[in-house]
């Protein structure tokens, strides 16, 4: 009929709107696989964390390592640090017992230092104190003094001889060999060669031999040796072979003549 009510249509249940979904966690690369990584990768990570796609491979690393510095410093700010537990006192270490001797031996040993300091002190100033003796010298003629001189200059201007080839082979030293070979230029002269030993550059006859001193030098191997020289232009050298004790009687005898010893026995 027409006067019946139409059935009222069934409400519908509300849906409950869901929620949206949780953000993926972005993964920051290593500053290892930025480094390692090749132009394509470097672009879409790039891409990825919305940075410039231009530039050369160097200029993307560095974006992307600027970038991930900052990402990984803001993560550790927000980040509070935790309380810091509270920390017990520590227990007093008891103090290890040393056997009564080892405390009195560090007593002595500071003292017995000293000790040695103090006598090492007072022998320079002793020898401070003591006059410097100058070492002896030659009475020279000017010509002498001339010539010495120029045998000086000489050497200082005489090259270095060395023997053929020693740049190339190792057991070769740097004394000087005279060149035997049939086809060696150093032997024949050649220009482009350097200089052989010759008579040239020797220094003069008059000085040749004597000590850098002035003095002319006289080998001595006994005391007997010693008579007749002369201590004003002559001194003593004595011989490697000689014993403590006879080098010791050499040595007084010169100091009684005024002898000057070239190699005096170290003492101390």
């Amino acid at each position: 009929m027409a006067d019946e009510k139409e059935p009222k249509a069934a409400k519908k249940a509300k849906k409950a709107v869901p929620e949206a979904p949780e953000a993926p966690t972005v993964t920051l690369p290593t500053p290892h696989e930025i480094r390692e990584a090749k132009k394509a990768e470097l672009v879409s990570m790039s891409e990825k964390f919305g940075l410039e796609t231009e530039g050369k491979v160097d200029d993307l690393r560095k974006r992307l390592l600027a970038y991930v510095e900052k990402r990984e410093a803001k993560a550790a700010a927000s980040k509070e640090p935790p309380a810091a537990p509270e920390e017990k006192p520590a227990k007093p270490e008891k103090a290890e017992k040393k056997p009564r001797g080892e405390a009195k031996r560090k007593e002595k040993k500071p003292a017995k230092r000293a000790k040695k300091k103090e006598a090492k002190e007072e022998e320079e100033e002793e020898k401070a104190k003591e006059p410097h003796e100058p070492r002896q010298k030659p009475k020279l003629s000017p010509d002498l003094r001339r010539l010495l001189a120029l045998r000086a200059s000489k050497a200082a201007q005489r090259p270095k001889f060395r023997r053929q080839e020693w740049f190339r082979y190792k057991r070769f030293g740097d004394e000087w060999r005279k060149p035997q070979g049939g086809q060696s230029k150093l032997r024949r002269h050649f220009g482009y060669r350097w200089n052989l030993p010759s008579i040239g550059y020797r220094g003069p006859r008059e000085v040749r031999g004597f000590h850098p001193s002035g003095f002319q030098e006289v080998l001595i191997h006994n005391p007997r040796e010693l008579e007749g020289l002369d201590p004003d232009r002559q001194a003593v050298r004595i011989a490697h072979a000689v014993g403590a004790r006879k080098r010791g009687l050499i040595e007084r005898a010169c100091d009684d003549k005024g002898l000057r010893v070239l190699n005096r026995m170290v003492t101390e």
